[in-house]
């Protein structure tokens, strides 16, 4: 069967990371290159210095392409920072045909209503996402398309971002040859990688801790149901530490690596100093004390920001953790303690164990945007969970790889 190639580049704060792929087209990937580059000129999200920013994700590129064999031509781009915005909204047409049943143009005309929605000049589309459809009212329904009804009802959930946050990003990629086929929240990656399906069916916050935001993605019944960020990440813990120990934010970052843990503190031996290379000495205890605080604050927020009294009915399936910093040992029982649900890190699912290296959920949005790009493409045989998730891709992005706007230039 005839294989073909997908790519994904994940620019954070911290790092960039390139991946590229094959599929059969029955979901199988085959991890063929990746590359890891320390993330320079990019900060919460945005390229704060265009020529670092296009450094970082060069030398990313050129390690994967190396590995790989070949050149990328195009990939799927994530997307994170604090100034992206979501809201929900709803559309609804009328069936005009004899028979009454839906055809997929009506599906199509329900969600460009869907869709109608006043956006500030400085914002752009991202996503549109179908939640749910009724017909005449009743059901909810999943895919509509072949079902007979007078009236066709759809409630969307819509993500916008800064206009120059996507215009500056796509700038440094297209500025090294490649294409961009489609840029993705970073937190609906990440639920690519690592959600089962009963967890999507059941009700599930997605938690992707980057190194300067927290991106969350809320599913329930099979489909999206919320997201937003916080401005919140792994760097906030090392400058935590940093400042609270009185040592640089380079050796508090290794310290939070090695060392960081949250688990009680009273299983542990409180005598225990760790000394760093350059001579520094701390308490472990200290270490413990200011990476739980910070967590917790962060859980509590996370929790807050739901704006649901009884949000544990609306996620019984707990938290997942994603990103670099869940990696700290003991985050899910904390994150447990506190939200009094059931929590776990995740990891991408349905690799082969010799892509051990990635099975890291600081890999997950990477390999999500592979997941992305199969489940986009509809490939016959891969469960891609087609029910009622269609994104309609911004027709601003074409421009893009068009390399016509001024700003490429």
């Amino acid at each position: 069967m005839k294989r073909t190639k997908i790519a994904a580049i994940d620019a954070g704060t911290t790092k960039v990371c390139t991946i590229m792929a094959d599929t059969n087209g029955t979901g199988d990937v085959r991890i063929l290159g990746v590359g890891m580059a320390t993330s320079e000129g990019l900060e919460k999200g945005v390229v704060i210095n265009t020529e670092k920013a296009t450094a970082s994700i060069s030398k990313s590129l050129r390690k994967a392409q190396k590995m790989a064999g070949y050149s990328l031509r195009s990939a799927y781009v994530g997307v994170s920072g604090t100034d992206m915005s979501s809201l929900n909204n709803k559309g609804v047409v009328s069936i005009p045909h004899n028979n009454e049943v839906v055809h997929r143009s009506d599906q199509k005309r329900a969600l460009e209503i869907g869709r109608s929605v006043e956006i500030p000049k400085e914002q752009k589309l991202l996503h549109v996402i179908p939640r749910s459809y009724k017909l005449d009212g009743k059901g909810n329904i999943k895919d509509p398309v072949g079902m007979y009804g007078f009236r066709l009802d759809v409630e969307t959930h819509i993500v916008t971002t800064p206009a120059t946050l996507v215009q500056n990003l796509a700038k440094c990629i297209i500025s090294l040859g490649i294409s961009i086929d489609g840029m993705v929240l970073t937190s609906l990656a990440s639920a690519e990688a690592v959600l089962t399906e009963d967890e999507r069916q059941n009700g599930v916050m997605l938690v992707d801790i980057g190194g300067a935001t927290t991106d969350v993605a809320i599913f329930k019944e099979g489909n999206i149901h919320n997201t937003f960020n916080l401005p919140i990440g792994g760097h906030h813990i090392t400058n935590d530490i940093a400042i609270g120990l009185q040592i640089p934010f380079e050796i508090a970052e290794k310290m939070k690596q090695e060392y960081g843990d949250v688990n009680p503190f009273e299983e542990k031996d409180s005598s225990n100093i760790t000394t760093t290379e350059d001579g520094h000495s701390v308490s472990q205890y200290d270490l413990y004390e200011i990476i739980e605080a910070r967590i917790e604050e962060l859980f509590r927020l996370i929790i807050f920001n739901m704006q649901e009294a009884n949000y544990a009915k609306v996620i019984p399936s707990g938290l997942v953790l994603t990103g670099g910093s869940s990696n700290l040992q003991g985050i899910a029982e904390l994150g447990g303690k506190v939200t009094k649900l059931p929590v776990r890190v995740g990891i991408p699912l349905n690799l082969d164990a010799s892509n051990v290296d990635l099975c890291d959920p600081a890999c997950a949005t990477s390999i999500g945007l592979l997941y992305w790009k199969i489940r986009q493409t509809g490939s016959k045989g891969w469960d891609i969970r087609k029910k009622g998730l269609e994104i309609l891709l911004p027709k601003w992005l074409g421009y893009f790889n068009s390399k016509k706007l001024a700003y490429v230039k």
